[in-house]
């Protein structure tokens, strides 16, 4: 690596940091809902509103890189989340927070799309998934930060001037503006685009393909577990264990540490056994959490549960996405721009999540995240067995 690319990896670890700021969403979600006493199906539509725009936005996005490229759109998607974070700095009404993360989604939805191949440009050769797998680490970092600086704003204790836990917003909004700024003033060398880009039509007619479809089909439900677990954790503890929020905003955190460790041990044991054996143990682990989750009653037995669903969860997302690009090397760039738009599955959960723990209780939301695991059964039939 030139000791220029050495020097673009720093500014684009920490837009992998800013990348994790949308998993804030969770907590602040369970915080606004407490703070406006709303119920669990309107608070959701603050996550669900969130994911929402990578429907819309993420095949414009890779038209919009081959214009303008790749670094000046990750720029605009930090600039647009940073502007994501000032908002709640003026309040916390209802409308205002909808304003806040619509801003906060379709920022992450620019950088999911643009950062990815941004590091391509940085890093070529045999170091590139390894860097992207340490990227995902970094951003990770930020995911299971969110829920402990929240509750440490909370805390009447702690100076937070007058915020109380909205501190988070401005902490993570000053990193905004330092990755910008640092991404800003690095010179990085992009390839020329080639081929013309992805349209909403091409990546609509892979959906006849079956392994596209199903696919699709699985980065939702993943990402519905992933935001469902996010937001439902802590309900879960201050329903049956009768925890306050700070204390139970824990769980998020558990969550995003062992998703964090599956993360890093994941590359390892995916050298070590087939794809499918591991995608089969990852699903067990998860159905065996939505059982803890279900039925649990003590701390002890959801916590274990958190930590199996995060852990389970944590390498799905790549396994599936790898099987989608495989079936067709000729329309990488249009499967690439269909499995993001899958990530729409993070508004889709969430709201049938709201809606059924407002009837039954957080066990209906529990039932919806089970449903998206039975899907991914389904799925171990088309992961190649290969390592």
């Amino acid at each position: 690596m030139s000791k220029k690319n050495r020097m673009a990896i720093v500014p684009v670890m920490l837009c992998f940091f800013a990348m994790g700021f949308v998993d804030l969403v969770g907590i602040a979600s369970n915080y606004v809902k407490e703070d406006l006493q709303l119920s669990d199906s309107t608070a959701n539509v603050l996550p669900s509103l969130v994911f929402f725009w990578f429907l819309i936005f993420s095949v414009p996005t890779g038209m919009l890189m081959n214009r303008i490229g790749r670094k000046k759109t990750v720029l605009l998607s930090l600039v647009v989340t940073v502007v994501s974070l000032l908002l709640p700095l003026f309040g916390e009404n209802f409308p205002l927070m909808l304003v806040s993360f619509s801003l906060l989604g379709i920022g992450n939805a620019l950088m999911q799309t643009s950062l990815n191949p941004l590091v391509s440009s940085v890093i070529q050769g045999g170091n590139l998934a390894s860097t992207l797998t340490f990227g995902q680490f970094v951003k990770a970092i930020a995911s299971f930060l969110a829920p402990y600086i929240a509750m440490w704003g909370a805390m009447a204790t702690i100076p937070s001037f007058g915020m109380g836990w909205r501190v988070l917003f401005p902490i993570y909004m000053v990193i905004g503006i330092v990755a910008s700024l640092l991404l800003a003033s690095t010179p990085i060398k992009e390839p020329q685009s080639e081929g013309k880009a992805s349209s909403v039509v091409d990546c609509v007619k892979l959906l006849s393909r079956p392994i596209v479809l199903l696919s699709f089909l699985g980065i939702m439900c993943h990402v519905g577990i992933d935001v469902g677990t996010n937001t439902t954790a802590p309900k879960l503890l201050m329903e049956r264990l009768g925890m306050s929020l700070n204390d139970a905003a824990f769980a998020t955190s558990l969550y995003f540490i062992f998703r964090t460790i599956g993360c890093l041990t994941g590359s390892f044991f995916l050298r070590v056994m087939s794809n499918r054996l591991f995608f089969v143990i990852s699903v067990v682990m998860m159905a065996l959490s939505m059982l803890g989750l279900a039925v649990g009653t003590s701390k002890a037995v959801l916590y274990v549960a958190i930590a199996l669903v995060g852990y389970g969860n944590s390498n799905i997302f790549s396994l599936v996405f790898s099987q989608a690009l495989l079936s067709d090397e000729t329309k990488q760039n249009e499967i690439s721009g269909l499995m993001i738009m899958g990530l729409f599955g993070g508004t889709v959960f969430p709201l049938l999540m709201g809606f059924a723990s407002d009837a039954i209780g957080q066990v209906g939301a529990v039932a919806v995240m089970a449903l998206g695991v039975v899907y991914l059964f389904t799925y171990i039939s088309k992961i190649k067995a290969s390592k």
